[in-house]
C-alpha cells in the first residue's frame, strides 16, 4: 500500500506544480496574445486548469481513503482487503486465485482484483466453504472458496521470516471456516 501512496503523492505533486506554475504561465502568455474570445490557447489552458483541479480533488480524496485503512478492521478469517483467495468456478469448471487489492493496483491478468469490482465485492466477507454468486457482463458465475490467505497471514509470514517483507503464499492457506 505504501507504493500506491507514494505514486499518488507523486501525481499530486506533479499536478500541483502544473496548476500553480505551468498553467498560470500559459494563461499569461495567451492573454498577451490579445482577444480572449477567439484565443484557443487561452481556452485550452483554462480547460486544462479545470481538469487538473478536478483530478487533484480525486487524488487527494483517494489518499484520505487509503490513510483510513485500519488493519484491525480487516477480518482475520474471512475474505477482506489484501486476501489471496483460491476459488472454484463451477460455471467454467476451473480454479482461480485472486488477490483483493485497491483499484490502483488491480490487474485481472495477474489475478489482482479490486475490492470494488463485481468479483471482489461478492467475495468480501466470505469464508472457506462459502459459495458466492457473481453477476458479470458474461452472466452469473458460482465461486466456491477453497482456500484463504488473509492480509494478517501475510503480515505474520513476513514477520516470521524476519525479512520485513510480506511474502505471498504459493498455495494459499486452508482454514476451517
Amino acid at each position: 500500500m505504501e507504493d500506491i501512496k507514494k505514486a499518488l503523492e507523486e501525481q499530486i505533486k506533479a499536478l500541483e506544480y502544473e496548476l500553480t506554475t505551468e498553467l498560470p504561465a500559459e494563461i499569461k502568455k495567451a492573454v498577451a496574445l490579445g482577444d480572449l474570445s477567439e484565443n484557443a490557447e487561452y481556452h485550452m489552458a483554462k480547460q486544462r486548469q479545470v481538469f487538473v483541479n478536478a483530478r487533484l480533488g480525486q487524488l487527494k480524496k483517494r489518499m484520505g481513503e487509503l490513510a483510513m485503512v485500519n488493519l484491525e478492521n480487516i477480518p482475520r478469517n474471512k475474505v477482506g482487503f489484501g486476501s489471496t483467495v483460491v476459488v472454484f468456478d463451477s460455471t467454467k469448471d476451473v480454479e482461480f486465485t485472486y488477490k483483493l487489492v485497491t483499484s490502483e493496483e488491480s490487474d485481472v491478468t495477474k489475478g489482482l482484483i479490486s475490492t470494488t469490482s463485481p468479483i471482489g465485492r461478492t467475495l468480501l466477507g466470505k469464508e472457506v466453504g462459502d459459495t458466492a454468486t457473481v453477476v458479470t457482463p458474461n452472466g452469473k458465475r458460482e465461486l466456491e472458496i477453497l482456500k484463504l490467505f488473509t492480509i494478517h497471514d501475510s503480515i505474520q509470514a513476513g514477520e516470521s521470516n524476519g525479512s520485513g517483507q510480506i511474502e505471498e503464499p504459493t498455495q494459499g492457506k486452508e482454514t476451517n471456516g
